[in-house]
């Protein structure tokens, strides 16, 4: 659970011993994060927390936020060969002529106005 005391926000792991489905309540204040924990889980967490010398809100917003940009970042950038790659700027220096299924399509789009 977690609550928000003016700029800051309060996290707090709560244990669980099994999975239930809880209902999800609507909130108007977005800042809030609530996580079902293994005992064993929040200990090794909590230690993580005094080995960096912070506060788990620090730890848990630092270390999401990195894990949340590597996959973002792996969502959507590509990785070409070198052969795709070149291809590509080929494509870019030499635009092919565009066919007639291209054309229908470029035609059927809404005109702008």
């Amino acid at each position: 659970m977690a609550f928000a005391t003016g700029s800051e926000t309060v996290y707090y792991l709560n244990t669980y011993t099994e999975e239930t489905n809880m209902p999800r309540l609507p909130v108007k204040d977005n800042s809030r994060v609530a996580l079902r924990i293994r005992p064993a889980d929040k200990t090794k967490i909590l230690r993580a927390v005094a080995l960096e010398h912070t506060d788990l809100t620090t730890f848990i917003l630092e270390n999401t936020l990195r894990a949340a940009e590597l996959v973002i970042e792996r969502a959507e950038r590509l990785a070409l060969s070198e052969r795709d790659s070149l291809r590509v700027l080929n494509l870019l220096e030499n635009v092919p002529s565009p066919n007639k299924r291209l054309l229908r399509a470029a035609k059927s789009l809404p005109q702008a106005g």
